[in-house]
């Protein structure tokens, strides 16, 4: 309940904000919230779809970088042998923007979801690979070697010691992930598609029709937040040991 009053509060802030914001600038293309909501509540049933396939697409790309990059991760940052081979070729190609591998993935795999998908599970995939890596390696080792001295084996110590240390470090890589994959969404979507929360956006900006457009900005705002939350309660049950 105290997390719902804190939404409601944020979101009555940023509604005066941008109410003083518009009424400051007096330009069409700032309608005021009393526009956008109304326009937002009127095109909830088609901008529904268009959000379902947004979401769609950053929870399908969510799952498949994190779960090729936690494995990946966790023996980099375990494996002194591969670490030195991997480390360099990963920090290499992480500062590169994943956006300018759109045009390739559009070439390769065409004008549908997969590109759009393969490009959110690109930038997901190296974020959570290198905390990861950096939460595998920071485990004390004197944990790692009472619990073997218990008779545990590589994928045990794996499976019960580095990665539930990890897990708090990857939700955080998770969490920055997503605000990312709705940010490259939009990119994707406003430039190859007919679908979705990113080209409903730049559709609405075409006509001049300011408060749709804001009413799509507002949708994907909501699509941050289930998201969010569903890694706050999906950390929140598999961490549950921290409780204890």
């Amino acid at each position: 309940m105290r997390k719902v009053m804190g939404y409601i509060a944020g979101a009555l802030a940023l509604a005066a904000i941008w109410e003083l914001a518009a009424i400051a600038l007096g330009s069409p293309a700032l309608p005021r919230p009393s526009a956008a909501v109304p326009a937002f509540v009127r095109l909830l049933p088609g901008l529904w779809p268009h959000g379902l396939r947004s979401f769609a697409r950053v929870l399908v790309a969510m799952l498949i970088g994190t779960v090729l990059a936690v494995p990946l991760g966790l023996v980099v940052g375990r494996s002194a042998r591969i670490d030195a081979v991997l480390a360099p070729i990963i920090f290499i190609t992480y500062p590169i923007p994943k956006v300018v591998f759109l045009p390739i993935l559009l070439v390769l795999l065409g004008l549908g979801n997969a590109p759009k998908v393969a490009l959110i599970a690109l930038i997901v995939f190296f974020q959570v690979l290198v905390t990861a890596r950096d939460g595998a390696r920071a485990v004390p080792e004197g944990t790692v070697l009472s619990v073997r001295s218990l008779g545990a084996g590589r994928f045990d110590v794996m499976r019960h010691v580095v990665f539930p240390a990890a897990l708090p470090e990857l939700f955080t890589a998770l969490r920055i992930s997503s605000g990312t994959a709705v940010a490259v969404l939009f990119f994707a979507e406003s430039i190859a598609g007919t679908e979705g929360l990113g080209w409903f956006i730049v559709d609405a900006w075409g006509r001049i029709d300011y408060p749709s457009m804001f009413a799509g900005i507002i949708s994907m705002a909501l699509m941050g937040v289930v998201i969010y939350e569903g890694l706050d309660a999906l950390e929140a049950w598999l961490t549950r040991w921290r409780r204890v």
